[in-house]
């Protein structure tokens, strides 16, 4: 093997590959927040008594999850402004993500409320409490903690996934390497920098949602109380 590695070229350039990280964590950050509330309310509605309901998300969960990612994202940038509907680069890719998140997590979510046993919304029903009370205030945290590291797995995944927003011009991560790849002819070296990149930030996510766990669901001991004294 006669090739000889240079990464000063990429070095030089390591400006461009940050700006592109700041933009494919704010993009994955957003789309996290936006996609996990559409998949909060999704999982509820679904579980609607009304059926026409329950049917529209059903469909929409399983046409998402059943077509890829970029062609939804081509569909939304290309496709829409068929019918007059035109969408700047990160407006379409933000949509794209969101509704893409959305889908899946409707189903993280549903799996972990269906988990939490039956006996915890009739006893809040028969406390009085109404159907989005006992949603919010007694079924929903057991549920998140069940669904946790699956959502955790999911979201990082949506983050990876944002390296194809650069095939409709948005400059993150991904796209900013392609500039530099372009430049410089040094692909060996550019990728291998990029894909250092999206594992560091896949770890730091895994790190951020451990901790997040960590802090919201961790089971502390309650202190331990000073023994009484006996009276006579």
């Amino acid at each position: 093997m006669n090739y000889s590695f240079h990464f000063a070229p990429v070095i030089n350039r390591l400006d461009l590959l940050l700006s592109g990280l700041v933009t494919t964590v704010w993009v994955s950050f957003m789309a996290i927040l936006l996609g996990f509330a559409l998949g909060l309310a999704g999982a509820y509605a679904i579980r609607s008594r009304w059926t026409w309901l329950r049917l529209v998300l059903g469909a929409y969960v399983e046409a998402i999850r059943n077509t890829p990612l970029l062609a939804q994202l081509f569909f939304i940038y290309f496709g829409l402004p068929g019918l007059g509907i035109r969408l700047d680069a990160i407006s379409a890719a933000m949509i794209a993500l969101v509704v893409n998140l959305g889908a899946y997590t409707t189903e993280i979510v549903r799996g972990g409320l269906d988990a939490v046993p039956a006996g915890q919304t009739d006893a809040g029903l028969a406390l009085g409490f109404t159907r989005v009370q006992v949603f919010f205030l007694i079924v929903l945290k057991p549920a998140l903690k069940i669904m946790f590291p699956a959502l955790a797995g999911q979201f990082t995944l949506l983050m990876l996934a944002t390296s194809i927003l650069s095939q409709i011009g948005v400059e993150d991560l991904f796209h900013m390497a392609s500039l530099i790849d372009s430049a410089t002819y040094r692909s060996f070296e550019v990728y291998l920098v990029t894909c250092g990149f999206y594992l560091a930030l896949a770890l730091c996510f895994r790190l951020a949602f451990a901790l997040l766990y960590w802090i919201v669901f961790s089971e502390r001991a309650p202190a331990e109380l000073p023994p009484t004294v006996a009276t006579t």
